[in-house]
């Protein structure tokens, strides 16, 4: 059996979830780790049995023979990292958000095909099966057109500190770290439509709120309470096909709990995924509720890992077309930088 042979680039906290996928795949050897702190590069070797240790990536990709990487880093370290991997040859699972910003996420895409090797950005919401239920039965046209939908991830107190709230490290707050998914879902269950403006407002109001006690709070690896990005973002999207999205993101906001939700509104019917997977219709005059059987390991956060992984794999060994290419990261980059800037000036926002 050939096995691809793969590294790991950053060993923060979401590393653990992608060698825990890696670690159950038979056609996978993980060669190499790299970490700007040494000190956790080889603790992370030895925990996981990993033969070769490095504190740059650009030395580890001069020496050792890759097929593939994760990069798992800081948001600023995703573009330069993968472009050097890129230019070694070397195919990229990238980590959600692809860039800081558009710019860099385009000279990602370009360098990738340059190189003609795979680069595939971690939206690994994409790979739930809740996800897949509801697009099958959207491409079957059970929904008819979807024109609207609406999405969030709201924290009552969430700011997890470190890069996470060091905007140079990271570009921004809750909407580049949990908007990015939920927009990207919306945009993968519509077909993909491309944006065409935006609004935007983000408030920084309420503050990181490490002061808080009485409950669990996760902390970044590299915890601090320095904190220079938004509590709160908000946005109103308006795509090609004539659908239109509104989003709400906050790390930290005066609420009684934290709540997820993500509704698609079509012609024929609406859906909710978040919470829960529910589709809403009418038969024989009647209307209807369906809630489809799913067993909750299929929907966990391990499972999606899992599932992105050993996509990953499969595509570098076999050629597989990736259902998570890095154009896809570019568009999400443009809602994302646009909604921002329309915060900053007050204004629309075309995206180009």
């Amino acid at each position: 059996m050939k096995k691809a042979k793969i590294a790991i680039i950053g060993n923060g906290s979401i590393s653990h979830v992608h060698m825990a996928a890696y670690k159950k795949l038979e056609n996978v050897e993980i060669v190499a780790n790299c970490d700007i702190n040494e000190k956790r590069a080889k603790e992370y070797a030895e925990r996981y049995g990993i033969p070769h240790t490095y504190t740059d990536y650009n030395e580890m990709l001069k020496r050792e023979e890759l097929d593939g990487v994760s990069v798992c880093t800081w948001n600023n370290v995703h573009a330069p990292a993968s472009i050097a991997a890129l230019n070694a040859g070397v195919n990229v699972l990238c980590e959600k958000p692809l860039a800081m910003n558009a710019e860099q996420a385009q000279e990602m895409v370009d360098t990738a095909k340059k190189n003609k090797k795979l680069l595939m950005v971690g939206f690994v919401r994409r790979f739930g099966m809740n996800t897949k239920v509801l697009k099958d039965r959207i491409e079957q046209g059970e929904l008819g057109q979807i024109y609207y939908a609406k999405t969030g991830c709201i924290r009552r107190v969430g700011n997890p500190g470190g890069w996470f709230s060091d905007k140079k490290r990271s570009g921004g707050g809750p909407l580049i770290d949990l908007g990015v998914h939920m927009i990207d879902l919306v945009r993968y269950l519509m077909g993909k439509p491309k944006a065409v403006s935006v609004m935007g407002s983000t408030y920084s109001l309420v503050g990181p709120r490490s002061n808080i006690k009485g409950i669990y709070q996760y902390k970044s690896a590299d915890y601090s309470d320095y904190n220079d990005v938004e509590d709160f973002a908000v946005g109103f999207v308006k795509f090609d096909n004539g659908a239109t999205l509104v989003v709400e993101n906050s790390w930290t906001q005066h609420i009684k709990k934290d709540y997820l939700y993500l509704e698609i509104y079509g012609s024929k019917a609406g859906a909710t995924m978040e919470p829960e997977l529910e589709i809403f219709s009418e038969k024989n005059d009647f209307l209807t509720d369906e809630k489809p059987v799913l067993e909750p390991a299929f929907v966990d956060f391990q499972h999606n890992f899992d599932k992105e992984i050993a996509h990953f794999v499969d595509c570098i060994l076999n050629g597989t077309p990736c259902i998570s290419p890095g154009e896809d990261g570019v568009e999400l980059m443009k809602i994302l930088d646009a909604i921002y800037k329309s915060a900053e000036t007050g204004h629309e926002v075309m995206v180009g």
